[in-house]
């Protein structure tokens, strides 16, 4: 699974919870930390020192604000935590790591490594889109909203005791300007400069008509120490522990099969606001498994204690076992009001042979989603049909006079469909074998030129047509199964080939594949990430997240309307117009959403009685009990 911005926010790593102009942010009534006046480093007079960042609304919490109305602020410390990983970011793998280090391009990090760094700011659960103080208690924002001073917590500390100053936090971007992951480097194109004004500000300066949730970017990514990078170069793969300043430190692993960490007891930020009653096990370790179907009978034998269930069948099947008769082990489904994300299998529009439209509308017509559903995953899930599945954002009957405006410029080169109805895949008979749909794919592939010869489709030189789906393990394998089952009754040649961890990194990070199945998510007022999955510099960057090619002028003008809207409306109708364009441009054949967290656990944890709305928040809000009840 890949990784969701929601997770990027609970791992305070790149968020893109866009942040508004201040001048519009005191207009809404942006509540602020002091009412003060600047006038160094290029921030000038009347600019308002905020103790939290939010976009196209108050902040939540008041200045004075003691900790998160989710989190339980006398939760007591102690006890271990374990789970399987559950999402992904940057260069990570689920199934195992070679490099302690996944913030750049090289190797497979491993999982929780974000837990040993601190961040400028952290993100609310319970927000769409804020961030409050961490190692910064406070930043001034110019007028004009293009120089932030990040003033720095003086009782910031590395685990090795010495202060975490404005000099680690210049050559930590230095760092990631240099050799960070691709779409880390992306993110930060419109960060012009930063400087150490003294040991505890930092000012950073960003490009005219920069993207609006750049400064948030900058806020959420891990802070490295100066002396460490110094003695270790940041774009190497390495096993070596780095130095942290965070609530938990690297205490020992076995490449590949888990990593642990321990709570740092004295850890400098333990009462922040942003930070009591956050991370209370005194133990967090994740295990690697060499699939999840493994997984779960690791699960059984209590080699780990939570698990996230994605598979329907599993938790149909896979949970009816002594411990959980008894009571020792806990099963629950939690509300996910988080956008429901993009799934699905995404067609490599780099190839020759997936450049045509109908090409792509024809493959997508022979995965039988209704079948599927039935037959496979108990009728447990939803079919996915927008990229914005599940928000406000998605578009739904025809454009709005206002999702006109920004699609007319680009009337001559978009498809008739995008100014009606919004693209929805057709429901199948449910049978498996709807004729139907087959005798339209064959339509649209004889208009693109194919035609079928000895069962045979080939192409007007006769050269066959032939679909790789590409994994790194076996849990599609079922569902890819039968779809190829269809694609072979019209003559496309498709297989399913699962290669290691580090191949298939490889061959993403390359697009050396023709479909993969990703998973995306959005915060709820999405911004620079919309760059990463669908701009055509981001088709261009070896590694992004735009695994389709996606390289459209129209996507494109688009994006650069919801990064400038001026407030929440004018993003929805942004984001619901590029819906249109990105449904009608066939990229994906969409899969599935539940809406539902799935969760198991070993009945010796405890958890406050309100969930962060926006995030799991289960390693950072719950706490150990002790042992399971005895029977």
């Amino acid at each position: 699974m890949s990784l969701t911005r929601r997770d990027l926010l609970a791992s305070s790593l790149a968020s893109s919870c866009a942040l508004m102009l201040p001048a519009l942010a005191r207009a809404q009534g942006m509540p602020s930390a002091a009412e003060s006046t600047a006038t160094e480093g290029g921030v000038s007079a009347g600019a308002v020192e905020r103790h939290g960042l939010s976009f196209f609304g108050d902040l939540r919490y008041p200045p004075n604000f003691t900790h998160f109305d989710y989190v339980n602020p006398d939760a007591p410390k102690g006890g271990p935590f374990s789970q399987l990983g559950r999402a992904t970011f940057y260069n990570q793998a689920l199934t195992t790591f070679d490099t302690l280090n996944p913030y750049n391009q090289r190797g497979n990090g491993a999982q929780g490594v974000e837990l040993i760094y601190d961040t400028l700011m952290a993100a609310a659960g319970d927000e769409k889109s804020a961030m409050y103080g961490r190692l910064a208690s406070s930043v001034v924002i110019s007028d004009e909203g293009l120089t932030y001073r990040f003033k720095l917590r003086r009782e910031a500390r590395f685990h090795d005791g010495t202060p975490l100053t404005s000099a680690d936090v210049v050559a930590t971007f230095e760092a990631f300007k240099a050799e960070g992951y691709e779409t880390i480097r992306m993110a930060l194109r419109d960060v012009t400069s930063f400087e150490a004004d003294g040991p505890n500000e930092v000012v950073f300066r960003f490009r005219p008509g920069r993207a609006r949730d750049v400064p948030l970017t900058v806020s959420g990514l891990p802070i490295f120490s100066k002396a460490f990078l110094a003695k270790h170069p940041f774009g190497q793969s390495s096993l070596e522990v780095p130095l942290g300043s965070g609530p938990y430190r690297i205490v020992r692993f076995e490449q590949g099969r888990y990593i642990e960490y321990a709570r740092v007891p004295d850890y400098w930020g333990r009462d922040l606001p942003v930070m009591k009653g956050r991370f209370n096990f005194d133990q967090v370790r994740y295990e690697y498994f060499r699939d999840r179907v493994a997984g779960l009978e690791g699960f059984k034998a209590k080699a780990y204690l939570f698990r996230e269930e994605f598979t329907a069948r599993e938790w149909a099947t896979g949970y009816d076992f002594p411990a959980v008769r008894e009571g020792r082990v806990k099963i629950d489904t939690l509300t996910d009001e988080s956008f429901s994300g993009v799934q699905g299998w995404f067609f490599n529009t780099r190839r020759p042979k997936f450049f045509d439209r109908r090409v792509r509308e024809a493959i997508g017509l022979l995965f039988d989603f209704d079948w599927t559903r039935k037959n496979l995953m108990y009728d447990s899930y939803n079919r996915t049909v927008s990229f914005f599945q599940n928000s406000e954002m998605m578009a739904q009957g025809l454009p709005s006079p206002a999702e006109l405006k920004l699609l007319d410029p680009y009337r001559d080169r978009l498809p008739e469909e995008v100014f009606g109805e919004p693209y929805v895949p057709p429901a199948s008979d449910g049978s498996g074998e709807d004729r139907n749909l087959r005798r339209l794919a064959l339509n649209l592939l004889k208009e693109a030129g194919y035609t079928v010869q000895q069962g045979k489709l080939v192409d007007a030189k006769g050269e066959a047509f032939t679909i790789e789906f590409l994994d790194s393990d076996g849990s599609m394998e079922r569902h890819t199964a039968r779809f190829i089952g269809h694609l072979k009754k019209v003559g496309i040649d498709a297989s399913f080939r699962i290669v290691d961890p580090a191949q298939f990194q490889q061959r993403l990070q390359n697009f050396d594949f023709d479909l993969v199945v990703r998973r995306y998510s959005f915060a709820p007022y999405p911004g620079d990430e919309l760059r990463a999955y669908f701009s055509t510099e981001a088709a261009r960057t070896r590694g992004s997240y735009n695994v389709a090619g996606i390289a459209d002028p129209a996507v494109d003008g688009l994006i650069n309307d919801a990064l400038a809207a001026a407030d929440a409306a004018a993003l929805v109708t942004a984001c619901r117009a590029l819906d249109r364009v990105l449904r009608a441009g066939r990229y994906w054949i969409p899969q599935w959403y539940s809406g539902q967290n799935r969760i198991a656990y070993w009945n010796q944890f405890a958890r406050p009685a309100v969930k962060p709305r926006y995030e799991l928040g289960v390693l950072d809000t719950w706490w150990s009990t002790g042992t399971e009840p005895a029977r």
